[in-house]
């Protein structure tokens, strides 16, 4: 849940989530307490992150039964009290961090003399930024903790005596430090790949690394190419997690533009359905030329128009999607614009909507990317949303573009709609809208308008090896054997299904690319209409 607008209390019933593994809530607007009941989740053994909230209270001593836990982001907040001395039991965590908060006291002798675990590494163990926090080993950079009851003790050890302990705590930490450099060291490579492994780079990474993790920008990398660049897979150094690599072509006009563009729109943007960025790199390279990429998570199942329309060779032929990829596809995409469109602070409008910029994932899951040409709406006073600044140039890609823009219409969300409108088109028909047979007036639009209702079942063969004339399994495949034993009345209730579900889609695609904006369905509509139809015919 990081990085959104979350704002109120946790709620204590969170305590009753008995297999989280994590809880991310860093940087939104909670406040007050921690509930008690989330730290008896023995559970969570990855990450507990709270961090940049505004969240009050103490760190309750339940802490401690936190024993299987390995990170504890807590910093940036209000917490006040002491550090509680039952962390010592959480020898699991390799990182804590409460810096930034107005925690005070001394730091408890148990966390002081453990070494085993986090504490015996202090470069993992941060509480700097709590003013009032005092003693400590001396590693923490804290100040000394006042002795009002008892100086006359201190005169009791003889300077040769202080010398000695001083000299055995830092002998003391330097080995500790030392033994757990090389434990992590060592164990780094067994650990397994998880959603954090690409962490270490969130917070830039180098050309240097870029090279290496590609093997010198190899062509055995390389995923496709355009005007705009090149993409490479890449693998991060120490991890092994895959992560694609958008490298600019600087020398293609208006590329720097669309770096930054895509920067500016994927900054502060969090959905599922859509691809997400690591992080970017500007530098130079080698060579002293300027250096620019996006570095974005790697998405297993490449694009949706190699899975339209794949190629000659055998293995690409076996790539056929079924009606419910198809129908799960579709849903992702209108979620992803109804985000862009109505749910973020800013609305965003995509400008280049299209098969190939919609990445599938290991489970098919689809994600919108290539926000080079992405636009911001501002609002003016009178509440019509204007383009923060409009390009001379077409907006989009041939075939996807809506008619107002080639006449010098003003970038909209309505723009997003006639590309989502084709999508489907698309998808249904196994047709691009650039396809020779579109001449003459006959455009991908009529074409399937044509269809309906009578020859639905005849618009794309790949659909009728999907599933015509049978009822439709849980991947949107035909149950032949049920066909064959069920009778000529289960057999024309699998084709009325599928022609019900196919007829539905169309009629989106349709009225979504119609001629005139205005007589589009927005994409708050479009979304509930797409669900409807999914979970109606499956």
């Amino acid at each position: 849940m990081e990085e959104n607008r979350l704002a109120g209390s946790i709620p204590p019933s969170l305590g009753n989530c008995h297999n989280l593994l994590v809880i991310n809530f860093t940087s939104n607007n909670l406040s007050g307490t921690i509930p008690i009941e989330v730290f008896s989740l023995s559970s969570l053994s990855i990450s507990f992150a709270m961090a940049r909230n505004y969240l009050t209270g103490s760190l309750p001593p339940e802490v401690g039964n936190l024993v299987n836990l390995k990170e504890l982001y807590m910093s940036d907040n209000r917490l006040s009290g002491e550090v509680p001395g039952t962390l010592s039991r959480c020898l699991s965590l390799e990182l804590l961090l409460v810096g930034d908060n107005l925690l005070q006291g001394t730091i408890p002798e148990s966390l002081e003399v453990l070494k085993e675990g986090i504490f015996a590494n202090l470069s993992a163990f941060s509480v700097l930024g709590n003013d009032k926090l005092c003693g400590g080993l001396p590693g923490l950079n804290l100040p000394g903790c006042s002795q009002d009851k008892s100086h006359s003790s201190g005169k009791l050890l003889s300077p040769r005596v202080v010398i000695l302990i001083i000299v055995s705590i830092v002998v003391g930490v330097i080995l500790s430090c030392a033994f757990t450099a090389r434990y992590f060291i060592r164990n780094s490579k067994k650990r397994p790949l998880t959603a954090s492994s690409t962490n270490n780079w969130r917070l830039g990474v180098s050309y240097q690394e870029l090279l290496k993790s590609t093997d010198g920008f190899s062509a055995n990398n390389l995923i496709g190419s355009g005007s705009f660049g090149s993409v490479y897979k890449a693998t991060v150094n120490g991890n092994g997690a895959t992560v694609a690599v958008k490298v600019l072509n600087l020398q293609q006009q208006g590329a720097l533009k669309d770096f930054l563009n895509e920067c500016t729109a994927l900054r502060s943007i969090r959905h599922r359905n859509l691809l997400k960025v690591i992080t970017v790199c500007s530098s130079v390279d080698y060579q002293g030329n300027d250096f620019k990429c996006i570095v974005s998570e790697f998405m297993a199942n490449g694009n949706l128009d190699q899975w339209l329309h794949p190629g000659g060779d055998e293995q690409s032929q076996a790539r056929r999607l079924s009606l419910l990829q198809r129908l799960n596809i579709a849903v992702d995409v209108v979620s992803a614009l109804d985000y862009l469109h109505h749910q973020c602070e800013t609305p965003i409008v995509h400008c280049d909507l299209k098969p190939t910029n919609i990445l599938l994932d290991d489970d098919m899951t689809a994600h919108v990317g290539d926000f080079g040409l992405a636009k911001l709406l501002l609002e003016e006073p009178n509440d019509e949303p204007i383009s923060q600044s409009i390009s001379a140039r077409l907006k989009g890609s041939f075939g996807y573009v809506p008619p107002e823009y080639g006449i010098g219409g003003q970038v909209s969300t309505l723009g997003d709609v006639y590309s989502n409108g084709i999508l489907p088109l698309q998808m249904i028909t196994g047709k691009r809208p650039t396809d020779d047979i579109f001449k003459d007036g006959l455009s991908i639009h009529n074409f399937a308008k044509m269809a309906l209702p009578e020859n639905i079942m005849e618009i794309d063969s790949s659909l009728l090896l999907a599933g015509k004339g049978g009822n439709l399994d849980e991947n949107g495949n035909e149950e032949r054997e049920i066909v064959r034993t069920g009778g000529e009345d289960s057999q024309r209730s699998g084709v009325s299904r599928m022609e019900e579900c196919l007829v539905s889609v169309i009629e989106i695609g349709l009225w979504c690319s119609a001629d005139l904006p205005g007589g589009r369905m927005p994409m708050s509509i479009a979304v509930n209409r797409m669900h409807k139809i999914r979970n109606s015919i499956f």
